[in-house]
C-alpha cells in the first residue's frame, strides 16, 4: 500500500476533505491531491 493510498484512506475515515486536511497541515489542496495520486510524497523531514 502506497503512502498516498494510506493518506486517502485515513482522510476518508475521518470524513474530511482534501481542503480541510490541507488547511490543517498549512499546505495547498493540490499538494494533498498529488500525494493521494502518488505524484509526489510528503516531506517527512
Amino acid at each position: 500500500m502506497s503512502i498516498g493510498t494510506v493518506i486517502k484512506k485515513l482522510r476518508k475515515e475521518k470524513d474530511i476533505t482534501q481542503e480541510q486536511l490541507a488547511d490543517y497541515l498549512n499546505i495547498t489542496a493540490q499538494a494533498v491531491s498529488q500525494w493521494e495520486c502518488d505524484k509526489s510524497a510528503p516531506d517527512i523531514y
